[in-house]
């Protein structure tokens, strides 16, 4: 539970570093186009790291025998829920904007 913990802060992390990476929107300022591929690789592989990060924490967060009141659970689904339904739309987000 401690490690799977972690992970899952770890996750937040690169999720929330991603997300705040990302280059949604129109307005760019003139010049930086060379730049446009490095950020684009680096929140793709973000991305991934946020889905593989939620998926071992989600396997070690949630033991076999379960509670009676899963409270606790159902928040920790919504909360990986969020990030990996957030990376996979900037994965599709970022292959519709380079194609």
């Amino acid at each position: 539970m401690f490690i799977g913990g972690i992970l899952l802060f770890a996750a937040a992390i690169a999720w929330a570093t991603g997300l705040m990476m990302s280059p949604h929107g129109t307005s760019v300022a003139d010049g930086p186009e060379h730049v446009r591929g490095v950020i684009v690789t680096f929140v793709q592989k973000s991305a991934i790291g946020t889905l593989l990060l939620c998926a071992l924490s989600g396997w070690l967060l949630f033991p076999r025998v379960r509670p009676r009141k899963p409270r606790r659970d159902y928040a920790l689904l919504a909360l990986i829920g969020v990030m990996a339904a957030s990376s996979l739309y900037q994965l599709f987000w970022l292959h519709s904007i380079t194609n």
